[in-house]
């Protein structure tokens, strides 16, 4: 199945699931004399809510169903669609106030019966999700306490809102109808289940130990854990998992990090973590012997799902690096004799994580290093500024478009670099990207 196809396939998925609720109004009996827009804002409300529950199944992480995308692909499709799923909501009582004004009464809880108070909370604590997600980081939100306000607000939304379209009945009152919807609202309590309490217990019974904290450049540590008491589990290299330290799985506590080392046999995981925020910072305290939980592993950004390429090109930026360090240890592992480039963007030379690492791995694969360097020390002969057009055309090979590429870093280089590699002839089905900044 090509991409297109894919991606047409899943799409059609998504809306199969949003719409069917509406598919039902045209077989229930329904009430008569709504009109057009009456029936149009109804519908928004039918759909707006079968979104909001949706939107619990694509971050509970079910591997079958995100192995095709990459997780990362999923969280942002989840992101983007909040911004459609409050539109589709807004729409709604926008269009019955402009219909009957008088039912502006309703927004006000003094005077509107319980039901519809409900309905005007719900798309309150949406706005607010929405809001506090998209400006958490200027607003100063701790990502922990985020998310556990985030799952707060979700339930309460969905909570709020479901109470709302089932007490009123206008649509829904039929016997099948209120089966299905029954049906939706205990999938999403299943789907709570499952995430929030028994994947934390399974975490729970396989803790992990650490065995190393060792410092690295660029404000960066590498965390390695080992299974206690189980093997642990296999992973492709390049993809991540969500590491939990210090507290139990249960306490959403949880952070997502690229896995920098190669599969190992005794399930060994190696994680190399720069200081960007509240918890990354406290890593360096992290002693061994500590327990750790480690969920995984994710994600479709990795050379083993594209083994036949001519060569592998890396190019990362800041941390970036960790994920394409996972790939050159596999690759080194396995004797790997095709040729190989790695594109090393950072602020100087004394700030590049795992540069030690890549320059061992020279010695073990056909691989060329080229470090891009913002602030080059005096007497650098390499490359400084940005990863370019020019600088990437001087150092892939001719058999550029038989390469598979990855591209890992801030999100504006990515997009750069996936524009210079268009220019350059690599088709885009060569071109592998990781989204590491989930929220």
């Amino acid at each position: 199945m090509t991409g297109i196809v894919r991606t047409g396939f899943w799409l059609g998925v998504y809306l199969a699931a949003v719409l069917a609720p509406l598919g039902l109004l045209l077989v229930a009996p329904t009430p008569r004399g709504g009109g057009f827009w009456w029936d149009t804002a109804m519908g928004l409300g039918f759909a707006g809510l079968a979104m909001m529950g949706v939107q619990f199944l694509l971050t509970a992480r079910f591997r079958r169903a995100t192995a095709p995308f990459g997780i990362d692909v999923i969280y942002y499709f989840h992101r983007y669609l909040a911004y459609v799923l409050v539109a589709v909501l807004v729409a709604h009582p926008i269009i019955l106030i402009l219909i009957n004004p008088a039912q502006r009464a309703y927004l006000n809880p003094l005077e509107a019966p319980v039901e519809m108070t409900a309905g005007t909370l719900s798309l309150f604590l949406l706005l607010a999700l929405v809001v506090t997600s998209a400006w958490r980081k200027p607003l100063g939100i701790p990502y922990d306490g985020w998310r556990v306000a985030h799952l707060g607000l979700a339930v309460a939304a969905m909570a709020l809102g479901f109470y709302h379209m089932w007490a009123i009945g206008y649509y829904s009152g039929t016997p099948v109808v209120r089966v299905v919807w029954a049906l939706i609202g205990l999938s999403v309590l299943a789907v709570v289940f499952r995430v929030r309490l028994l994947r934390p217990w399974r975490l729970l019974r396989k803790p992990f130990r650490v065995r190393e904290v060792r410092e690295e450049r660029g404000s960066s540590w590498t965390l390695a854990v080992e299974p206690e008491g189980h093997g642990g589990f296999t992973f492709e290299p390049g993809q991540f998992a969500w590491l939990t330290l210090r507290h139990s799985p249960f306490a959403m506590r949880e952070h997502p990090f690229s896995i920098a080392s190669g599969p190992s046999p005794d399930g060994r995981l190696e994680f190399t973590i720069k200081e960007l925020g509240d918890f990354t910072r406290t890593v360096g305290e992290i002693e061994p012997g500590e327990t750790a939980y480690a969920d995984g592993p994710y994600g479709a950004f990795s050379i083993d799902r594209h083994p036949d390429a001519a060569g592998y090109v890396f190019i990362a930026g800041g941390i970036g690096v960790a994920p394409m360090a996972s790939m050159l240890r596999a690759l080194a592992d396995r004797e790997d004799p095709r040729p190989h480039t790695l594109f090393a963007a950072h602020s100087d030379w004394e700030r590049i994580p795992l540069r030690d690492e890549f320059e061992r791995l020279k010695g073990h694969l056909n691989l060329e290093v080229v470090h891009v360097l913002e602030e080059p020390p005096e007497g650098w002969s390499g490359e400084t500024g940005w990863i370019t057009h020019e600088l990437l055309d001087r150092h892939l090979p001719e058999n550029r478009d038989e390469m598979e590429y990855f591209i890992c870093g801030p999100i504006p280089m990515i997009q750069k670099v996936e524009g210079f590699l268009g220019e350059l002839g690599i088709p885009t089905s060569r071109v592998h990207t990781e989204l590491f900044d989930l929220a």
